[in-house]
């Protein structure tokens, strides 16, 4: 098991620095072996990537790690009723489950959840189906919806046995009895919701087929920082259906649960890159913190901002710092643990510190500062060192860069050739404020 672990570990580091995942793997090794993380899988990703599903179960389980796995099964319930010849109601979003539609529906959710069994142990990965006596319900409300329950209670010994006594992995079908035993449909988000708030996890996880929450470009989001970014989200037009559903769920449910807790949202076959990198490769989502910005030093801890920039660029701030620049934006974390600084150069916004703490950057606050920052500065440029770690994510939200020896410069929303070589020589001249 030891030698498989490494070689685990090895590949992780394929995906992002060592430092990145010896960090995450000692922070899910100190979770209690339940509460690392519920994942939510749809009935999609059941019917067509299960082959990834089950690899990347297989990949948390052989770094010893065990989350509490429930499914749905629409899609396959869709096509049974179907060829059954039983019609299927919505009422409210929700399927109406009579006597007809809740026979199919045992049988279809026991032959998902097993197909996944399968998979995993034809992996030799040790997985157990768990049906029922997990969740409890009631009915909803019987004469609108028939067999639908709303969840009254959470019966966590079927998992902790599956996990705890047997080492495997609980799959839980999102099905419910009532305390006399009458079978309940319960849908799979409300399922993992509840689940999440009895276990409370450090990890939510929503695995769906576009991998995160699009904006408004159609691209993935890599981080919602809720405290900053939920009114923001719901107040735009692009964000609507059941996209405004889920951050609506989503925001409710962090609001209960630990501050530590977090969602993610991604595709099964990045789920590794998601949890074992800064940078992810779907959806972070954390009811995150303030993020305020000042137009001076009223109301900055010159210390702790200090102390910040030490810490994360491991050099001295030159003496006199704070006293020599003309500053034209401060956006500082309320835990002062990320923050970009922002002077004028030639008219110009430019970005003379961009810092945040490693635990910040798996958080996803500088993400949120980051968005923050273009939004109210539609032009500006920057430089790092050349060398530096965090380049890669710079040339990727630049649209134009220039190279010295030991510089390299970006910018972007520049608008023509003369505008942007100022703004290199000017970058290049500035003389540097972190000593060794």
């Amino acid at each position: 098991m030891k030698a498989t672990q490494s070689v685990i570990v090895r590949l992780l580091r394929n995906l992002g620095s060592g430092r990145e995942v010896e960090q995450y793997l000692k922070q899910f090794a100190a979770l209690d072996t339940q509460k690392f993380a519920v994942i939510k899988v749809g009935g999609g990703i059941m019917q067509d990537q299960l082959d990834d599903l089950a690899g990347a179960l297989t990949f948390l389980t052989q770094v010893g790690l065990f989350p509490i796995v429930v499914h749905g099964a629409g899609p396959q319930l869709n096509a049974a009723l179907a060829a059954e010849g039983i019609e299927t109601t919505l009422l409210d979003g929700m399927r109406v489950t009579d006597e007809a539609t809740l026979r199919v529906a045992r049988r279809v959710f026991r032959e998902v959840g097993e197909s996944l069994v399968d998979k995993l142990e034809s992996l030799g990965t040790r997985a157990r189906p768990i049906h029922s006596g997990v969740l409890e319900a009631e009915p909803l409300d019987f004469a609108r919806y028939g067999y639908v329950g709303k969840v009254t209670t959470v019966h966590l010994d079927p998992l902790r046995s599956a996990v705890r006594k047997s080492g495997c992995l609980p799959i839980v079908s999102s099905l419910a009895e009532t305390s006399s035993g009458q079978i309940m449909n319960i849908n799979a988000d409300v399922a993992a919701r509840e689940l999440a708030l009895a276990i409370e996890p450090f990890k939510i996880i929503f695995l769906t087929p576009t991998g995160g929450l699009l904006n408004e470009h159609g691209g993935i989001m890599s981080a919602v920082n809720l405290a900053e970014d939920y009114d923001h989200l719901m107040s735009q037009d692009w964000v609507a259906g059941g996209m405004r559903l889920k951050l609506e769920e989503i925001h409710g449910l962090l609001g209960k649960l630990p501050y530590s807790s977090s969602v993610s949202i991604t595709k099964p076959s990045h789920l590794a890159k998601e949890l074992f990198t800064y940078r992810g490769s779907g959806t972070l989502i954390r009811r995150g913190e303030r993020v305020v910005e000042h137009h001076n030093l009223d109301g900055v801890d010159q210390d702790g901002m200090k102390a910040l920039l030490e810490t994360c660029f491991g050099k001295r701030l030159v003496d006199g710092y704070f006293e020599s620049k003309e500053f034209f934006r401060l956006y500082l974390a309320d835990s002062y643990r990320a923050t970009a600084i922002l002077t004028k150069e030639g008219g110009v916004p430019y970005l003379d510190k961009f810092a945040v703490t490693q635990q910040a950057q798996g958080e996803g606050i500088g993400g949120s500062i980051w968005q923050r920052m273009r939004s109210d500065n539609p032009r500006l440029f920057w430089r790092a060192r050349v060398g530096n770690d965090i380049n890669g994510w710079y040339f990727r939200h630049a649209d134009g860069t220039f190279r010295s020896d030991d510089w390299v410069v970006f910018w972007y929303g520049l608008e023509d050739f003369a505008t942007a070589k100022d703004c290199v020589d000017r970058a290049l001249a500035i003389a540097p404020t972190m000593l060794p």
